[in-house]
């Protein structure tokens, strides 16, 4: 009787997490279906933007300031070793652009508007607003939904191009202004090691993908979450749980793909 409890609550588990999967699937693709009204109400857009990337600024530059300045320390004591610290600036700018840019600004853009964009919606189910919504024939997913879908899917490739400007500065007080690394070496290696079209592009489709995923679980979320509070509760640190794990498993995905014959 245990084994049998045990596979009927395995299975019952994969059948709802697959359920889950297909309802996401189709609430995206509606989501899609209805941006064409957001853009016609551009203004529901741009204060969405200030609300997901305009606030989300100083924790991407505080955080990008300090991984790129540790990136420097940890580099030159590496380089070191091989007589190489004149390439520090390579390794912080390809460190930045390439993984730790999108990574990081992604991580922390799930935890900070993500999560907000969950209970947000969340509270609205709550309190039946949506609901209100409905009855007066206003589509929530093309009012609610579709605006924070484009905020996000916009405000992610600018952050994360913040973030790694940011820390290549910070690498660049450590590594040439506190230690003493050559500033011509360190700018000259780092523009004809980095290529725009093998590097930053592919960096900043890496945080367009991070984008559109961290904010569909952000948005599914808090629309599904159940209406109280700890539904919401819920909701939120599934949002943060679930769109870290993805992250991380779309940036190994999409590394192999980007910088297999690099």
């Amino acid at each position: 009787m245990a084994v049998q409890s045990t596979i009927r609550a395995i299975g019952h588990q994969i059948v709802n997490t697959v359920w889950r999967i297909g309802v996401a699937a189709r609430f995206f693709f509606l989501t899609l279906l209805y941006s064409g009204n957001s853009f016609r109400r551009f203004h529901l857009i741009i204060k969405e933007l200030f609300s997901s990337g305009v606030m989300s600024l100083i924790i991407i530059i505080v955080a990008g300031l300090f991984v790129g300045m540790v990136l420097g320390l940890q580099g030159y004591e590496t380089l070191k070793r091989y007589g190489s610290e004149s390439a520090l600036g390579v390794m912080v700018a390809l460190g930045l652009v390439r993984e730790l840019g999108p990574v990081m600004a992604a991580l922390l853009f799930a935890s900070r508007a993500g999560s907000a964009m969950t209970a947000e919606i969340g509270l609205m189910k709550a309190t039946e607003q949506i609901s209100a919504m409905e009855m007066m024939a206003v589509n929530p997913i093309a009012r609610i939904v579709a605006p924070r879908f484009w905020a996000g899917v916009i405000s992610m490739p600018l952050l994360a191009a913040l973030f790694s400007a940011v820390g290549i500065f910070g690498g660049y007080l450590v590594g040439v202004v506190q230690i003493g690394v050559d500033e011509g070496s360190f700018w000259s290696q780092m523009q004809a090691a980095v290529d725009f079209r093998e590097d930053i592009m592919n960096g900043a489709i890496k945080s367009l993908v991070f984008g559109v995923v961290v904010t569909v679980i952000a948005l599914f979320e808090g629309f599904d979450a159940p209406p109280t509070a700890e539904g919401v509760s819920g909701a939120t640190t599934r949002t943060v749980v679930t769109s870290s794990l993805a992250i991380l498993m779309l940036d190994f995905v999409l590394t192999a793909i980007m910088f297999r014959g690099a």
